[in-house]
């Protein structure tokens, strides 16, 4: 009898949570670690690979859950960094208010929002 191979699944975990700790790398979050970038969004908190520069590539899946966001937190590394003027317009033209500032501040910003239940989503660059 064969056995199967390693199935290589694209991190997801299919609800909302609260980001319990970040860091070395990566987040803790609903008991779980993971090792890199994040999305939290309605659908669930997917791992995320933002590239070297944010635009609406790289947050398309924020736009095709547009819909249930109002505002969206984007922890852009050990500091702030601003978004592009086109990705933000391109972000308000879908109904969506975004805040840039830095991972450990996004991550505060997005938990009090979340318990608040409110409309957010948070795109979160992993820090060291």
């Amino acid at each position: 009898m064969a056995r199967a191979g390693i199935e290589i699944r694209a991190a997801h975990f299919p609800g909302r949570a609260a980001i319990e700790a970040y860091g070395n790398g990566g987040f803790r979050f609903a008991g779980m670690s993971h090792r890199g970038s994040l999305l939290c969004l309605p659908s669930g908190i997917h791992g995320w690979q933002p590239g070297d520069t944010l635009d609406s590539s790289s947050l398309s899946r924020v736009l095709d859950e547009a819909e249930a966001i109002e505002v969206l937190i984007v922890g852009t590394g050990n500091d702030l960094e601003l978004l592009d003027p086109d990705l933000k317009q391109s972000l308000r033209d879908a109904g969506i208010v975004s805040e840039p500032m830095a991972t450990g501040a996004a991550v505060r910003t997005y938990n009090v929002l979340l318990a608040e239940n409110r409309a957010v989503a948070a795109a979160l660059i992993a820090v060291d």
